[in-house]
């Protein structure tokens, strides 16, 4: 077995080195979830079909819905685990680690029996036309059937950073996006399959997270998936779903809303959707890097407040806030630079290209601030702060993107589509700023209140 102490050496190095070290694996392992999803859309780009570039627009935040409820269970998961494992109560931190695995297998198979049953349903919802239904469909068909190993892969990517293992945690998503990368020209182009080849090597990648599977199974772990461990007493369900279920309301949010947006999009011709689609793509390149960043610390905080460090926590928060602040103005400054040229490897077709360029350079006036949007949210899943999460997560891409999108709309027209997310983007980061502050604020004099009455009572 592995040292089963890793998270804890983490908590005894220097912050700078501790945070670097944890955040660098998580941020490559979401650089390679970019790469994979910018993988599909380039090499179907390269069929010069802007309406099968079209139907992935309409199949991602789709799919999406996959990933946001693995995102209930890694999350949730590895919130309560760093937490256990900070207090010592590693045989509790076993037993959540073994409820999240099986509760994978049995929702995902659930949620891909539920999509295959009700695809057309779907279709409809998400405003397929007669032009992208076909496409849409093939893609979606295809891959929900690799649901349960979705869940599975973005799950244990998050909990095993919990244990401080961040380097194995990347590994798990190199090896199954790389496959990916390597499957896309060879079955879209190779064999001439289009749609149906990305969405077949999306499924072999998402098989390729029995890596963690594995990595269990061979005893490396101070952790657990087996069976005989699995429970949902003593608050281990209710415990990794009241972080998870916030949590996870990001993602499920950000598929809900961009369903609608592409419908609204729609309105404007399946152009403007495959230009909106691949604007979207461009900011994913700061968006899901922060978001690493944001993963990779936040399971040195959780271990903070349960080992009751508060100095060390809010050490480690002042030098993540300005790291991803730093690294968040680099990659838009980048990405505004060479928008053009990231644009035309996804999209040929002039009305479709103009749309992009446009619509990027609205949503990068805000990706500087990713990085500490994600900080701060990961800082609240932490401190178990369960109404906070749930407040920061329903707001952006919910409670204020969702009207945004329809009174912009109405204002502006079809930018006023795309400046509905920089508006969110702002008002979010001022809730989670407001919210941070207050949680903060209030745990650490509850500390302070606990030592003090302690103090009292020893010294009398």
């Amino acid at each position: 077995m592995e040292n089963n102490n890793s998270l804890e050496a983490f908590n005894s190095m220097p912050v700078s080195k501790a945070v670097i070290k944890n955040a660098i694996p998580a941020m490559i392992a979401m650089l390679m979830v970019l790469i994979y999803n910018l993988a599909d859309t380039f090499f179907i780009g390269q069929t010069h079909d802007a309406y099968q570039v079209a139907a992935v627009s309409l199949a991602t935040p789709v799919f999406l819905m996959f990933m946001a409820v693995g995102t209930v269970f890694g999350i949730g998961g590895t919130s309560v685990i760093s937490r256990a494992l900070g207090e010592g109560r590693k045989e509790y931190a076993k037993k959540v680690c073994s409820f999240c695995m099986w509760s994978c297998v049995i929702v995902g198979i659930t949620m891909s029996l539920v999509f295959l049953i009700f695809m057309d349903q779907i279709l409809s919802l998400i405003g397929a036309s007669s032009d992208t239904w076909d496409f849409a469909r093939s893609y979606l068909i295809i891959v929900s059937l690799s649901g349960p190993f979705v869940l599975i892969s973005n799950c244990y990517s998050n909990i095993l950073r919990a244990e401080g293992q961040a380097n194995k945690a990347m590994m798990g998503q190199l090896i199954g996006n790389f496959l990916n990368i390597i499957l896309d020209p060879i079955m879209i182009l190779g064999f001439g399959w289009n749609i149906k080849g990305a969405a077949i090597a999306t499924v072999i990648g998402n098989l390729a997270a029995a890596y963690y599977i594995l990595y269990f199974i061979r005893g490396k772990s101070s952790l657990s998936i087996n069976i005989n461990d699995f429970s949902i007493k003593d608050k281990i369900c209710s415990g990794v779903l009241i972080i998870g279920i916030p949590a996870s309301l990001a993602s499920v949010m950000m598929s809900i809303s961009q369903i609608i947006m592409n419908g609204l999009m729609a309105g404007y011709g399946d152009m403007a959707l495959a230009g909106i689609g691949v604007a979207m793509k461009v900011t994913m390149i700061t968006g899901m890097i922060s978001m690493g960043i944001g993963q990779g610390v936040q399971p040195l905080l959780g271990y903070c407040v349960g080992a009751n460090t508060w100095d060390r926590f809010k050490k480690i928060m002042k030098f993540s806030l300005i790291f991803s602040f730093l690294l968040g103005l680099i990659l838009t400054v980048l990405c505004y630079l060479f928008t053009n040229s990231i644009v035309s490897a996804f999209l040929t077709e002039p009305s479709a290209f103009d749309y992009s360029v446009q619509f990027s350079r609205i949503l990068l006036t805000t990706s500087t601030f990713f990085g500490v949007f994600y900080v701060l949210t990961n800082a609240l899943q932490a401190m178990g702060a369960a109404v906070s999460s749930l407040i920061i997560n329903l707001s952006r891409q919910g409670l204020i993107y969702i009207p945004a999108l329809f009174i912009l709309r109405e204002a502006l027209g079809i930018t006023g589509l795309a400046w509905s997310q920089p508006v969110a983007d702002i008002l979010a980061i001022l809730i989670a700023i407001v919210l941070y502050l207050w949680v903060s604020k209030k745990m650490m004099k509850l500390e302070e209140d606990k030592e003090y009455k302690e103090y009292k009572i020893n010294s009398n």
